[in-house]
């Protein structure tokens, strides 16, 4: 049973995604027809994929996240980093700063953000 798409062509860069799972694809050293098979799909259905003209069910996108150990947000290139990161995998300095912030209201977000971005810039010169 397939449900809902999840990544419609409009919402994002339609073939930054594509481009994402051929170039996961290649980097295992895996044929179409491998992957394809992996899926349980027709060969055909995967290059289409994989060409932009076709969306991925969800059920295949979780599918090829897990094959390649990478998060749906990876494939979608909303991040560049494989597999995600979650709260726990912060450092305790680390978490102590995002709890530090979410405390803050949106203006002092914004404030500490600027000021944040002038002493990365100051550190870096």
């Amino acid at each position: 049973m397939e449900y809902v798409i999840i990544f419609k062509k409009e919402e994002m860069n339609n073939m930054a995604y594509y481009r994402r799972i051929r170039e996961l694809r290649e980097d295992n050293d895996k044929t179409q027809r491998e992957i394809a098979e992996y899926l349980g799909t027709p060969y055909q259905y995967y290059a289409v994929y994989e060409k932009g003209g076709s969306e991925i069910s969800f059920e295949r996108a979780i599918a090829l996240a897990d094959y390649y150990n990478v998060s749906l947000d990876y494939l979608a290139e909303r991040t560049n980093s494989k597999r995600g990161m979650s709260f726990g995998e912060l450092n305790r300095e680390e978490q102590m700063l995002i709890e530090l912030i979410s405390e803050l209201s949106g203006k002092e977000k914004k404030s500490i953000s600027g000021l944040l971005k002038q002493i990365i810039k100051i550190i870096e010169d």
